[in-house]
């Protein structure tokens, strides 16, 4: 859609503050009235940015747990493509980076349905990891909602933004060791 196109450029020039319907509706060749019609307050439009590109993540990710791959390498995937996604998006894009930050912070709906659907990937790998034997968690609930904490530094835009001057190969070496820790407690059944 042009409107989200427009909306996101003028996200990435001017960020979230200066960003104004009028001048979107201006560049799409519309009255700003129009755009209301497809959304209804400018916090709408910038969560329909940031939506489009937390979908992208998932796909990825989705992607990933979809693969051939036994269950231990997809989940390690999974994790390492979430975090270079985070901070990826950050780095390449701050403006859009923030809003994504300020929706998770404020538990809008579009944060809230991607951690869901973050969990229904992690959930959905794990449930292959104990079919195949490659994972013995007591409790599988227990085990996603784990990988989901223990991943919090590497994945919460918060996080993120604190550990943005950490060079990247101390990042990965740091992510490499708590996904090990990870994969450890889901397979001697820790967790």
């Amino acid at each position: 859609m042009r409107l989200l196109a427009l909306a996101s450029e003028h996200l990435r020039l001017l960020g979230a503050k200066r960003l104004t319907v009028v001048a979107i509706a201006e560049a799409a060749g519309m009255t700003h009235a129009n755009v209301y019609r497809y959304f209804p307050s400018k916090e709408a439009l910038i969560d329909a940015v940031v939506d489009a590109w937390i979908k992208s993540v998932e796909t990825r990710l989705s992607d990933i747990a979809d693969g051939p791959d036994p269950s231990d390498d997809k989940l390690e995937r999974m994790i390492l493509a979430l975090a270079r996604a985070n901070r990826d998006g950050l780095s390449d894009n701050p403006a859009l980076y923030a809003a994504f930050r300020d929706a998770t912070v404020k538990r809008r709906a579009i944060t809230r349905r991607h951690r869901l659907r973050v969990r229904s990937l992690i959930d959905r790998v794990i449930e292959e990891g104990v079919a195949s034997g490659a994972f013995e968690p007591r409790d599988r609930d227990q085990a996603a909602a784990f990988a989901l904490d223990i991943c919090f530094r590497f994945t919460h835009p918060i996080a993120v933004e604190l550990e943005a001057d950490v060079p990247q190969s101390q990042f990965d070496q740091r992510l490499g060791a708590v996904v090990r820790v990870l994969l450890r407690a889901l397979a001697s059944g820790a967790i």
